[in-house]
């Protein structure tokens, strides 16, 4: 059992861990070993590690289960066509974020960050807590030193102030016209129909064009002044809101388009034949004043974004970064598996189980079987 003690929560900008359960074949890493080097800067295999079992340990929790998969069948799952599995692409991202905070905190001092006496003591105590509530063993299978631990909050404390900083300073003025959203609204004649049991059923071409027929009446009622509402009724369609711009997407592009090519507040699309069904809109507001305001928020956060991703690009580039991929790659998630586990997980287990001392320190890395987990083996 791993464990992050509540003392961690204290150092809230780190995302500290409540607890983790390490099962699997447990081994340990050389934590001295260099993994790469970030202009002058080494990170040490220890805390590649340490922070790579956080970011696993989240992913086997609550990805696993939501993907319905196991842990082990997660990580070789391929992501794309070059054949790339899950955990190659999310030990690449691991390597840039790690990357990117060295950079962060080699640049702290271009924004004024430094730790304060307050958060280097709360991290201090988080490490130490962690020392206290684990086995050597269980320290050894995630790099769970003082030091190691120690530098990942450091690292991500920083990280936290700094994208902030980073962030600020660009223009949040945005107008209507760059922020502009429509409103609808739509109904779907749809090419599916259900049945009672719930089985779906593909229309047939006679059928289809029957409904062509139907949404085609729908459309001219509209347009002559019926209420959409009444007319959807009638058809047994239901009547759907939405907000949109000419970049918009959902709910389909061809739909979009149609709509946002009308001129008036209640005007009406033709029929819009897609693969899907056909959809018939009404233009309710050529400026939704919600939506907008919303609209110029997200603008305003893309810049912010933006910015921020420049800036990391620019010290990047500017940098000389190695990775040590013979290092790197003794980082494995098939064989070694990492779950956390939730304060009231771990307070059962500690009152229904004899596998804990006095003090709450596990006796063993444990395995699925016997920390009640499922990692994978």
């Amino acid at each position: 059992m791993v464990r992050f003690g509540k003392k961690a929560a204290v150092v809230t900008a780190a995302g500290v861990l409540a607890a983790m359960s390490a099962t699997g074949c447990s081994s340990s890493l050389n934590p001295d070993a260099v993994v790469a080097t970030v202009g002058d800067e080494d990170i040490s295999l220890g805390v590649a590690n340490f922070y790579t079992r956080m970011t696993q340990g989240e992913y086997e929790t609550y990805y696993a289960s939501m993907m319905g998969t196991t842990a082990e069948d997660m990580w070789t799952q391929e992501v794309d066509e070059q054949g790339t599995t899950m955990e190659e692409q999310l030990k690449d991202n691991i390597m840039q974020s790690l990357q990117n905070m060295y950079l962060m905190s080699q640049h702290a001092s271009d924004y004024d960050i430094a730790l304060t006496d307050e958060e280097e003591q709360a991290i201090s105590d988080a490490a130490d807590q962690f020392v206290a509530d684990n086995t050597e063993e269980v320290r050894n299978t995630v790099s769970g030193n003082k030091e190691d631990v120690q530098k990942v909050l450091e690292l991500v404390t920083i990280q936290s102030r700094m994208t902030e900083a980073m962030q600020e300073g660009v223009d949040e003025e945005v107008s209507d016209e760059e922020a502009a959203q429509k409103s609808m609204d739509y109904v779907l004649f749809s090419y599916t129909t259900t049945d009672d049991s719930g089985n779906s059923t593909e229309m047939t071409d006679e059928e289809k064009e029957n409904l062509a027929a139907t949404a085609q009446e729908f459309a001219n009622q509209v347009k002559n002044g019926t209420d959409m509402t009444d007319a959807a009724e009638a058809d047994g369609v239901e009547v759907q809101t939405a907000t949109f711009d000419s970049e918009s997407t959902t709910p389909d592009a061809d739909l979009i388009a149609a709509a946002d090519a009308l001129e008036n507040e209640g005007d009406v699309t033709d029929p819009v034949e897609t693969d899907s069904g056909i959809y018939v809109a009404r233009l309710t507001s050529l400026l939704d004043r919600d939506a907008t305001d919303t609209e110029k928020e997200t603008i305003v956060e893309q810049r912010r974004q933006d910015q921020y991703n420049s800036l990391l690009e620019e010290w990047r580039d500017a940098a000389e970064i190695d990775v040590n991929e013979r290092n790197w790659n003794k980082i494995d998630f098939t064989y070694q598996g990492i779950t956390i586990v939730t304060p009231e997980e771990e307070t059962s287990e500690e009152t229904s189980t004899d596998n804990t001392d006095d003090s709450g320190s596990a006796e063993g890395s444990g395995t699925s079987e016997d920390s009640g987990t499922d990692g994978a083996e």
